[in-house]
């Protein structure tokens, strides 16, 4: 059985973009991105809101190109190779490999993919975290904190109801930002 995963690189003060949509602020080194590579290793399909998905499919074209540097190389080697499911009521079609489009978010659903999953899965887009948040799919939260305030723009966490948490790691990295992992506890 696959656990629910969120992963999110957020600010300080909560947010996953700043209120232009950017997250150039958050851009990991190569000690980060190689501490996210491990943990991605273990995720066998990516649940995607649309807006996520297009931002991550620029990793495609890149599966295979041996100038890259080796967390890059890595990273799209792995991203490649996962199950992709974008959820969208809009887009027509993907351009990656692996890719389905489901145009609704069933809990049910989810529920299955994971009791029959071999590897982990993962969510990711702020709404669509948030839906699988309110149904009680998350299992596992990491948050990556960069060192900056940004002020404003989307919340790395939704809203949703009162939810204990277990922190089962935590570490510091020497750009300032720090990882917690936590188990959603039910």
């Amino acid at each position: 059985m696959g656990q629910l995963v969120y992963s999110a690189i957020t600010s300080l003060d909560g947010y996953i973009e700043d209120r232009e949509g950017g997250f150039t602020w958050g851009m990991p080194d190569d000690d980060v991105h190689s501490f996210i590579n491990n943990l991605e290793r273990s995720i066998g399909t990516y649940l995607y809101g649309r807006k996520l998905y297009e931002v991550m499919k620029s990793w495609e074209p890149l599966f295979g190109q041996p100038d890259l540097i080796r967390v890059e190389r890595d990273f799209a080697a792995i991203w490649h190779m996962s199950e992709k499911v974008v959820f969208s009521r809009t887009l027509e079609e993907v351009s990656t490999a692996r890719t389905r489009i489901e145009r609704t978010f069933d809990p049910e659903a989810i529920r299955a993919m994971k009791a029959s999953a071999e590897d982990d899965l993962s969510v990711g887009g702020a709404e669509l975290a948030g839906t699988a948040f309110k149904a009680g799919l998350v299992d596992q939260i990491h948050l990556f904190i960069s060192p900056i305030l940004i002020g404003g723009g989307k919340p790395a966490l939704p809203d949703a109801a009162a939810t204990r948490l277990e922190l089962l790691d935590q570490h510091g990295f020497g750009n300032g930002i720090v990882h917690l992992h936590y188990r959603v506890k039910n």
